[in-house]
């Protein structure tokens, strides 16, 4: 493989919270991987094979979506459009997060068995499949009632590493604790649905469900589109510790919202950045990078750290379930010991494209 040099770099972004910009003029890359990173001639840059001249621009890491809806190969229903997920390369996504690929599956039927299934073949299927060279992290059971423990050990036996609860066959939005706590104690990281109703047949879930089922991560906590309450967005802050999902896809005021009261409390740490696309409000490849800007320069975010948070997922804990916290709590910052990585993001030197050391893959 041809090394690379990336020669006068005018700001680089590492895409690590706990040092967001790096100083570095060249980056050299060689056998996929970065090499080196520093000031002028220091890295040999310059003598690579290819070499690009960045003329002073700004070098950030891949952007990683945390809310894609995939659902088998590079096509959407919802949208009836292929080679959206290539088409979203060229807008700086080089990763995405599985939302469930049986949320929008034409036909998909609310049972057990399809439902696992479906999560098994989508982690087959695109662990071998790179549209545009994006890695894809697929295999994300849609929860259904009757999912047991010798399911979810055999889902995560074939590669399935993610939930999704909010459109599963349950009569009530809290009777799915059960099942929310069996994949996690299988070590699946789960997403629930949060808000208003999003397609025909799913259920509005209240931060009062959200306190009872206490998954990972509440996605697209500021709509999808339309967002909890401001009361209710102030207890899941100051009362859990689930990471907080911002998304393009939903209502840009209550993103603004949850920022500032994130920051209020201590617990930016918690927030990262999805799109939720492809859904009815449609393909957008660039739509990371919009939320990134707006948090940006709407939301006093410095832009490096804007960019770092496009998706700091938290993993499942190893612990017991967590419980709801009292008012006087506070949750836990982003240096805390007990939020761990996702498992496709646990090793930054060898997976991420996050990472800007010496080693890190390059994007």
């Amino acid at each position: 493989m041809a090394s690379l040099g990336l020669v006068n770099v005018g700001a680089l972004a590492s895409g690590v919270l706990a040092a967001p910009r790096l100083a570095a003029e060249t980056i050299l890359i060689e056998h996929g991987r970065i090499a080196a990173l520093g000031a002028g001639a220091a890295t040999g840059a310059a003598a690579a094979d290819v070499v690009v001249d960045c003329r002073g621009t700004t070098v950030i890491p891949g952007l990683i979506d945390s809310h894609c809806h995939v659902v088998l190969g590079d096509y959407t229903p919802r949208q009836k459009t292929v080679d959206f997920l290539d088409s979203y390369v060229h807008g700086g996504i080089t990763s995405v997060v599985s939302a469930g690929e049986g949320v929008h599956a034409p036909g998909r039927p609310h049972d057990a068995v399809a439902s696992k299934a479906l999560a098994i073949a989508a982690a087959k299927c695109f662990e071998h499949f790179h549209p545009n060279g994006m890695k894809v992290h697929a295999g994300s059971v849609v929860l259904e009632p009757g999912l047991g423990d010798a399911d979810f050990a055999e889902m995560a036996r074939h590669g399935v590493r993610h939930a999704k609860y909010g459109f599963g066959g349950y009569a009530h939005p809290k009777d799915g604790e059960p099942e929310v706590r069996r994949a996690q104690k299988h070590g699946l990281c789960v997403m629930s649905h949060s808000g208003g109703n999003s397609i025909p047949g799913s259920s509005p879930i209240s931060h009062e469900v959200l306190l009872h089922l206490r998954p990972d991560v509440c996605g697209h906590v500021n709509g999808g589109t339309t967002s909890l309450d401001e009361a209710g967005l102030d207890v899941l802050i100051r009362q859990t510790d689930m990471t907080l999902q911002i998304v393009q896809a939903g209502n840009l005021r209550s993103a603004l919202y949850i920022l500032k009261r994130a920051r209020d409390e201590g617990a930016l740490g918690r927030v990262c950045v999805g799109s939720d696309t492809p859904t009815g409000t449609g393909v957008m490849p660039m739509g990371v990078l919009k939320s990134v800007c707006e948090l940006a320069s709407l939301g006093d975010l410095p832009p490096a750290e804007a960019i770092a948070r496009r998706a700091t997922t938290r993993a499942p804990s190893a612990s017991p379930p967590r419980r709801a916290r009292s008012p006087s709590a506070r949750p836990p910052t982003s240096s805390s010991a007990t939020r761990r990585r996702p498992p496709w993001r646990r090793t930054p030197s060898a997976r991420s494209p996050a990472a800007t050391s010496p080693g890190s893959r390059a994007w």
